[in-house]
């Protein structure tokens, strides 16, 4: 059975990265060895240059990669893993956490922030993979999270009554969502 130090985990934040109070936040500095990719700019999103960094720090890992994207980051993982095939080989698997659904329509009068992302990609990914989402996130409908796990070919994760499992979701170390990351990691192979 493969352990965590099998890997190299890299996280990906969302919009406006994870702050302080985020589950990210918490698991970097409990686990050490987990790595943030940093993006130059996280409140401008552009694709083109979030998908080079994430190819680079894919590229640089000593181990083979597992992510765990959130957010805005799952949209960016997906995207990026039909565009990057030789990266996507050194990828294990990948933990994504409530993604939001690009093809919802946004409020009137407001624009989204992300650049080049384009809308949601409904194929089954070239990796395993495992989604958590929120029943009450205000970013996607828990009916269409199951949808997209359903067509990327993941596990499917119950997120609760937590909302969109970000900083404002106060999850602290977020235990539940360590015992799901530990569930799809004993489906891996080292």
């Amino acid at each position: 059975m493969p352990m965590r130090k099998d890997f190299s985990v890299l996280i990906h934040p969302g919009l406006n990265g994870s702050g302080p109070d985020h589950w990210h936040t918490h698991w970097e500095q409990a686990f050490p060895d987990f790595m943030r990719v940093q993006q130059a700019d996280w409140d401008h999103p552009v694709y083109d240059g979030w998908a080079a960094t994430l190819t680079d720090y894919v590229m640089r890992a000593p181990k083979p990669v597992i992510l765990v994207p959130h957010s805005a980051g799952t949209t960016l993982v997906v995207k990026w893993s039909f565009e990057q095939p030789e990266a996507v080989k050194k990828v294990a698997g990948v933990f994504f956490v409530a993604p939001s659904d690009r093809d919802r329509p946004m409020p009137p009068g407001t624009v989204s922030p992300l650049q080049g992302f384009g809308g949601m990609i409904l194929k089954r990914l070239p990796y395993p993979s495992a989604v958590v989402a929120g029943r009450n996130d205000d970013r996607v409908s828990f009916e269409r999270a199951q949808a997209f796990a359903q067509a990327w070919g993941s596990l499917f994760f119950d997120g609760g009554m937590n909302g969109h499992l970000g900083s404002a979701s106060m999850l602290g170390v977020w235990p539940e969502g360590l015992i799901y990351f530990g569930q799809f990691l004993a489906t891996l192979r080292a």
